[in-house]
C-alpha cells in the first residue's frame, strides 16, 4: 500500500483520509475547531463592521492555533505547506463534521485511531 505521505492528491476525495490521519490527536482537532471558529467569528465581524483587517486577523489566529495544534501537540508538519487549497477546505470540512457530531463516524470510515 502507498504510504499516505509520499502520495500525490489530485483531488479532495483522496486527500480528506490523509488528512484525518495528520489530525489524530483530539487535542489538535480541538485547536484547529477554535481557530476556524474564531476565523469565523472575524469574517462575519468583517462584512459587518466593514472593516476587511478582519480578515487578516482571521486568517492569522486560525493558522495559529492550528500550526501550534501540529508543531506542539500532533507533533508533526501542517498539511497547508504542501497542500494549501485542500488543507484550507478540509479544515472547514473537519469543523462541520465536529459541529454535527459526525467527526468520529469519519475517523472510524478512515481506520483513523484518536489519541
Amino acid at each position: 500500500m502507498e504510504d499516505l505521505k509520499e502520495k500525490e492528491y489530485s483531488n479532495l476525495e483522496e486527500f480528506w483520509p490523509f488528512y484525518l490521519g495528520e489530525h489524530s490527536n483530539d487535542t489538535n482537532r480541538k485547536l484547529h475547531f477554535i481557530g476556524t471558529g474564531l476565523g469565523l467569528l472575524c469574517l462575519l465581524t468583517s462584512i459587518l463592521k466593514r472593516k476587511p483587517i478582519f480578515l487578516l486577523y482571521g486568517l492569522l489566529l486560525g493558522y495559529a492555533f492550528a500550526w501550534i495544534g501540529h508543531f506542539f501537540v500532533e507533533k508533526n508538519k501542517p498539511a497547508t505547506f504542501k497542500y494549501p487549497i485542500k488543507s484550507f477546505i478540509s479544515d472547514w470540512k473537519m469543523f462541520y463534521f465536529i459541529i454535527s457530531g459526525k467527526l468520529n463516524n469519519e475517523l472510524e470510515k478512515y481506520e483513523i485511531i484518536s489519541k
